[in-house]
């Protein structure tokens, strides 16, 4: 279901009060509301890139990296012990078997005795002569005892210089588990020191984060009410085309001025001083009423009713958009089709003069440096509606002149594809707004320009269980999942863990350092992880197999590393990757 102007979800740009319908050359416009647009178009970036948090987010940094380079050293000092601890228990168990072989031996030994007493002695030359044996038979018999005799000796010294060597070996081995113990202490020792200044850092942190936090719920507000304003002036004109018994023509009506216009109605200039394609207006006193192509007004129209929508790489509706796909979903269902990419719609669309921009034009913005990097909906010169990765949302922003590389009007002829501008001299590209990081960056910052575990709640969006959230793409993939999940079994997903703070980040590797990850590294901190349970939590089970088969078309994977059989097993833990 689509969220309705005023529902933010998970807005960030700051108070950009603007009109929602331009006056344009020789056109004035009814019911645009005051113009001022941001300082900070698409994004409270002032405040994210505060120089108080900054330094307090370097500190967490060189936290981070010190537990990482430690990591190494608890993962093998533990494993030195597990070792060493594995040879001691083996050493016990030997010095258990040897001791049990010499009292078997003894006990032979005991036997023999037991019976030499109670025959009245050890049996001799006299004893056997004296009870009548033959000779050669006494010869016999006395030989055999000495043969039992020394055979005796020799068993219980091998049973005992067998235990003998069994207790040098558990002494050996005890010594080696003393040392790696002694090792594992020194290390968590170091640990716990890094923990402590991790802590230390991290109550710095939450207390500069609420100051964040509230600051971007007064921009919220703020937002929610540039959305409806804009929402209600966009209304008003619709409202005056009506009242004035004008009916919009269709695009294909207005894409030659000079060929004519619909009957009542006259071109409009341009600023090279021909009329432009693709609209119109009625001439009246005081100032004459832009007239716009049924399939711009639907498509304007529909965008409004998206404002408040997550912004969501590579998603196209309807809990969700990225700028592109906004585009050519809101002009899709009016009838006109456009590509669904910020750069097949800059390559494609027939450009206009910056200084002859009409609402429902497409503005694309950009650097030198970044190349093209973000594309919206033109309401204004100074205004424009997007899916804004900054803002993290669907919504009104304001339209920097110094970035515009190009205005495009979508109700007339496409043209032949030209090339798009692209990034310079390594920089990193940029998506509706929000850099492009590679897989291989390391940088503290991500979405939103916020640090790892440290994003204010207000830009996250709830999942409806016990407090747990996500970026809020993630959020309204994990529903539309957890529905389906239901549907198959009853129960919703059942959830343990979600969004993760940097501060429970630090708490959770204190407990458990060799297998956590270190603060600021964990996905849970990005908003983009669940840790699962009722079923999901077994490999064996139909729950874990449904997650297996179903996650992937909601955006979710199971990570490798993760898998049954690869050392570190996890089947409860999944990570948002996009749809």
């Amino acid at each position: 279901m689509r969220s309705r102007v005023g529902s933010s979800g998970a807005v960030l740009v700051g108070a950009v009060l603007v009109g929602a319908v331009l006056s344009v050359a020789l056109v004035a416009v009814p019911g645009t509301a005051s113009a001022a647009p941001s300082d900070q178009p698409g994004g409270t970036t002032g405040i994210l890139d505060s120089a108080e948090l900054t330094a307090l987010q370097d500190q967490a940094a060189d936290v981070q990296g010190d537990l990482q380079e430690r990591q190494a050293a608890v993962t093998a000092a533990q494993d030195r012990l597990a070792q060493a601890q594995q040879a001691a228990d083996a050493a016990a168990a030997e010095v258990t078997d040897a001791g049990t072989t010499l009292a078997q031996e003894q006990a032979v030994v005991s036997r023999y005795a037991s019976a030499v007493y109670r025959d009245g002695g050890a049996p001799s030359a006299l004893s056997l002569l004296l009870a009548g044996g033959d000779p050669g038979d006494v010869v016999s018999a006395l030989g055999y005892l000495d043969v039992i005799d020394s055979g005796t000796d020799a068993l219980l010294q091998a049973a005992e210089d067998r235990r003998q060597q069994a207790l040098a070996q558990q002494a050996s081995a005890d010594t080696a588990l003393a040392d790696s113990q002694a090792e594992a202490d020194a290390v968590a020792a170091q640990v716990g020191d890094l923990e402590a200044a991790a802590a230390a850092v991290t109550d710095q942190l939450d207390e500069a984060l609420g100051a964040v936090d509230r600051q971007l719920a007064q921009l919220q507000a703020e937002q929610v009410q540039v959305n409806q304003q804009t929402a209600a002036a966009w209304q008003g004109y619709v409202a005056s085309l009506a009242a004035a018994g004008i009916t919009p023509p269709p695009a294909a009506a207005l894409r030659d001025p000079t060929a004519g216009v619909p009957g009542g109605l006259v071109p409009v200039g341009g600023s090279a001083g021909t009329a432009q394609a693709g609209a119109a207006q009625l001439p009246r006193q005081p100032a004459s009423l832009l007239v716009l192509p049924a399939e711009t007004i639907a498509a304007v129209s529909a965008a409004m009713t998206d404002l408040g929508l997550p912004f969501a790489p590579g998603t196209a509706g309807p809990d969700s958009y990225d700028c592109g796909s906004l585009v050519q979903t809101v002009y899709g269902a009016a009838g006109i089709a456009l590509p669904a990419t910020q750069g097949d719609l800059y390559a494609t669309t027939s450009p206009v003069a910056a200084a002859d921009v009409l609402p429902g034009d497409l503005v694309f913005l950009g650097t030198a440096e970044s190349g093209l990097s973000h594309v919206g909906i033109a309401l204004d010169p100074q205004t424009m509606l997007a899916a804004d990765g900054r803002a993290g949302a669907v919504v009104v922003r304001g339209l920097p002149a110094d970035q515009v590389l190009g205005i495009g009007r979508p109700s007339v002829a496409p043209r032949a594809a030209v090339p798009v501008p692209g990034p310079t001299g390594g920089a990193l590209a940029v998506e509706c707004g929000n850099t492009v990081y590679p897989s291989t960056y390391d940088g503290s910052r991500s979405w939103g320009g916020y640090p790892n575990g440290l994003i204010p709640p207000s830009a996250l969006c709830p999942l409806g269980v016990a407090g747990h959230a996500l970026r809020c793409d993630a959020a309204a993939a994990y529903r539309a999942m957890s529905a389906a999940f239901a549907g198959a079994f009853g129960p919703a997903l059942c959830i343990t863990d979600s969004y993760r703070s940097y501060a429970s980040q630090v708490t959770l590797y204190g407990q458990k350092p060799a297998l956590a990850a270190v603060p600021g590294t964990s996905n849970h901190g990005w908003g983009l992880a669940v840790d699962l349970c009722g079923g999901v939590e077994s490999y064996s089970t139909p729950q874990y197999a449904w997650m297996v088969a179903n996650a992937g078309r909601f955006g979710f994977i199971h990570p490798t590393w993760a898998d049954q059989g690869n050392g570190r097993e996890e089947p409860w833990h999944w990570e948002y990757a996009g749809s």
